[in-house]
């Protein structure tokens, strides 16, 4: 999974024209490919708490599939600015805006934790600018029909959403208590082995998220248990959904909802990895998303 860029990462700002900016990404256009394989670019929707930069352990697997990295940091990271109140399908808002910066017309999306489920945003509301998507340990609409939602859930993960859900007061005293600095996050052995490996690369974009303060990770838990404004059932290109059955961040359960819920979704349940280590099947779902891209 290891892998070095064959170009640097280029850092801009897109000026959303009403007072609020986000903060891109970009890999640039990959190498020449041989024969007729077409370039593709695809959105890295990142995880909470982490800024936007793209996946680095996945450079490599993108430089021999023709993968263009595209990504941004969700307002209140990074260097975009803050937007209390936003939702999941503001996403959707924020990609085509970034796309259209870029002068890119279609591309894919992918992501990882929360950014699976902002992912799945951008793949129901844009249209046929979104060719395909990935939802990596995503989490499932808070009055998800049949779904226990806090079921399989670490106790600290359940009491920082259960305080989401109280809204916005409840949310930042949760944050400021001992109770959150103290809480268990839910990594199993196998993320922790993973946090040893290429994915430690987190510790670069989760430090500098955290560095800022809660405000973003509280907009982003606040959105996960409102409306999002959106509904999976409505994504109309090739899916796939991936989750750990042993993950304690973001149960498996979810990913088995979202997946039953996306019309012609495939599944990856994969027993015995959790939130992190299940990232240990990213380069094959790339993989997956190029071909379903390219044969579609």
């Amino acid at each position: 999974m290891n892998g070095t860029p064959t170009q640097p990462v280029t850092e801009s700002d897109v000026d959303l024209g009403d007072g609020h900016v986000l903060h891109v990404y970009d890999t640039g256009a990959p190498e020449a490919l041989a024969g007729d394989v077409e370039p593709l670019v695809v959105v890295w929707h990142h995880g909470t708490p982490n800024i936007g930069a793209p996946p680095l352990p996945l450079f490599g697997a993108a430089a021999r599939l023709g993968i263009r990295w595209v990504s941004y940091d969700r307002p209140g990271y990074g260097g975009s600015t803050a937007r209390p109140g936003r939702d999941i399908a503001s996403a959707a808002r924020d990609v085509a805006a970034v796309a259209d910066h870029l002068g890119v017309g279609s591309f894919a999306v992918m992501g990882h934790s929360g950014g699976g489920t902002h992912a799945l945003a951008s793949a129901a509301l844009l249209g046929d600018r979104v060719r395909g998507v990935v939802s990596v340990s995503g989490v499932a609409p808070f009055a998800a029909s049949g779904l226990d939602w806090f079921a399989g859930m670490a106790p600290g993960g359940e009491a920082s959403l259960r305080a989401a859900a109280a809204r916005r007061a409840v949310k930042e005293a949760y944050e400021a208590s001992p109770a959150a600095a103290q809480a268990d996050p839910g990594f199993v052995a196998a993320d922790e082995a993973a946090f040893a490996g290429p994915w430690g690369w987190f510790g670069s974009v989760v430090g500098p998220a955290l560095a800022a303060g809660p405000a973003a990770l509280i907009d982003d838990d606040l959105a996960y248990v409102s409306d999002w404004h959106f509904d999976p059932a409505d994504v109309a290109v090739p899916a796939l959904v991936v989750h750990g059955g042993a993950d304690r961040i973001v149960p498996a359960s979810h990913g088995q909802w979202l997946a039953a819920r996306v019309p012609g979704a495939e599944l990856w349940l994969r027993p015995g990895e959790g939130h992190i280590s299940v990232l240990s099947t990213a380069e094959d779902a790339l993989s997956w998303l190029a071909r379903a891209v390219r044969s579609s």
